[in-house]
């Protein structure tokens, strides 16, 4: 794929790129409706592009990974979070605004980092793309409920990210993300006509890739020795109800929030009651509390990747091969037959 990605190096670097010269003209920004309303707006010179190429700018890996999957060599994909860093965490440079603003298309999740949501907003990128839009947002009962105690809290109940109280973490569940896929592909088709047909074949392989990865999670866990399963925080709740799971979470939608002493204690009434064997972690946070609870439960601990970005310390190269893995992980800790 005749695609650039930007490896990990000053922040800097993640926007930086080689340009020609740009045409200006301006012209009218278009809403498309039928991508769901405030989804999508657009607006091309003659050809589409500029200078042959699209300017994608992606928020962190998941968009990335759709960018570049379906816009192969029509796209210059550029990610906002360097690989390795805890996107809610991000903070955008003065460079990385800047490209904001003059970039061919923004795509990125609302909800996830309030930095890039902020700067989106005032951007004026020709075509902007929030992936939620493009599917269906929740609030899952899976969410851990609020409990006040002194001297600590419920990290769902005090989330410090705008989540509006519905999970933004549609990518976990591969029909979702297949729906994404195809609103990203109408998007890259109404930025690029020119290369429309590209767009559309690219997409459909990748949805097909997306659904022959749900089929392998179907088949998977469908037959376990219990549906629940405890994880870092609440990013797996869309993948829990799609697959008829059950995620306990330490922490709510927010992965630095601290829980409080009630909900540890109810995680290991949990345990016991439903036979978890496993408390699962994350790589780009801290294992500390997962740790922790296992230790004082007896419990196992593996890894459960939210897949917001890919490391030497992933169990794969890419979004697919990171969710076979999840996979692997889950029917092991859920005792699948």
């Amino acid at each position: 794929m005749n695609v650039r990605r930007h490896r990990q190096g000053a922040r800097s670097s993640s926007i930086s790129r080689s340009r020609g010269s740009r045409r200006t003209t301006a012209l009218a920004v278009a809403t498309v409706t039928a991508l769901g309303a405030g989804a999508l707006t657009s607006c091309s010179d003659d050809n589409g592009v500029a200078d042959g190429k699209l300017d994608v700018v992606a928020s962190f890996y998941p968009m990335q990974y759709l960018a570049e999957q379906i816009g192969g060599p029509h796209v210059e994909v550029s990610t906002l979070t360097e690989p390795g860093t805890e996107p809610h965490d991000l903070t955008l440079s003065a460079r990385q605004t800047a490209h904001l603003q003059e970039a061919d298309a923004v795509l990125y999740v609302k909800g996830i980092q309030p930095a890039v949501d902020e700067s989106v907003d005032q951007s004026a990128a020709k075509t902007k793309i929030e992936a939620g839009a493009l599917t269906t947002k929740e609030k899952l009962a899976s969410e851990p409920a609020e409990h006040e105690e002194e001297g600590g809290h419920e990290g769902h109940g005090h989330d410090d990210h705008d989540h509006g109280g519905k999970d933004p973490h549609v990518w976990l569940d591969p029909v979702k993300y297949a729906e994404v896929a195809k609103g990203v592909g109408k998007a890259l088709e109404k930025a690029d006509p020119q290369h429309a047909a590209d767009y559309r074949k690219n997409t459909d392989a990748l949805v097909g890739r997306l659904d022959a990865l749900s089929g392998r999670f179907e088949k998977g866990l469908a037959d376990t020795r219990t549906k629940v399963f405890i994880s870092s925080h609440s990013a797996f709740g869309y993948l829990a109800e799609r697959y008829g799971l059950t995620q306990e979470s330490i922490s709510g939608l927010d992965p630095d929030s601290e829980p409080s002493a009630g909900r540890i204690k109810d995680l290991q009434h949990i345990a016991e009651e439903d036979g978890v064997t496993t408390v699962f972690y994350e790589t780009l946070v801290s294992d500390k509390t997962a740790k922790t609870l296992a230790d004082d439960a007896g419990l196992k601990t593996d890894v459960l990747d939210p897949v917001e970005g890919i490391t030497d310390k992933s169990r794969g190269k890419d979004y697919i091969q990171v969710m076979d893995a999840n996979l692997t992980a889950l029917k092991k800790a859920l005792g699948a037959k």
